[in-house]
């Protein structure tokens, strides 16, 4: 007798969603002080563990967590699909680092082409500024010394600080 209905199937994916939605932002939270390349494939790896369904009734397909399945089977002998379950993550996990290397790819000329016109940008910037005149006060500003010099403080702990609004 099956006990589970339709209704409690699709609200135990929901929560389950939910749940691995919140590990995966924790995960991205974890790893954002890593090194790009290293950062986004270990996102993707836990995303792919994270929502891999593997079937578990072919006569009704029904459907679970791959890395659900494949810890229950293994930790307490609770049924016969953890293979399955361990080849459909594998398969995921090849999709889905197959279409992360085209997105690379595709990505990386790009990227140094942007860099290249930042420092081209860069480049002209500074020609500019090296061209113009520097900027000549016969009697120096206001508050500035005998050579020309913005006034140094003498404690400069003390210094003011203006509120930025």
């Amino acid at each position: 007798m099956d006990t589970m209905t339709e209704n409690d199937y699709l609200i135990a994916w929901g929560l389950y969603a939910f749940a691995a939605l919140g590990c995966l932002l924790v995960w991205m939270r974890i790893t954002r002080w890593m090194w790009r390349w290293l950062r986004e494939p270990l996102r993707l790896l836990v995303a792919v563990l994270l929502f891999s369904p593997t079937i578990i009734d072919p006569v009704k397909e029904k459907v679970a967590p791959a890395i659900a399945i494949t810890a229950l089977d293994l930790l307490f002998k609770v049924g016969n699909n953890a293979w399955r379950a361990i080849s459909d993550l594998f398969m995921y996990g090849m999709i889905a680092f197959g279409i992360y290397l085209v997105f690379v790819v595709i990505r990386f000329p790009i990227e140094r082409a942007s860099r290249a016109r930042k420092e081209q940008a860069a480049a002209a910037k500074a020609a500019a500024l090296a061209d113009e005149p520097e900027e000549v006060h016969p009697f120096g500003g206001a508050g500035d010394d005998r050579y020309g010099r913005p006034p140094v403080p003498s404690n400069p702990q003390r210094m003011r600080v203006e509120p930025r609004l």
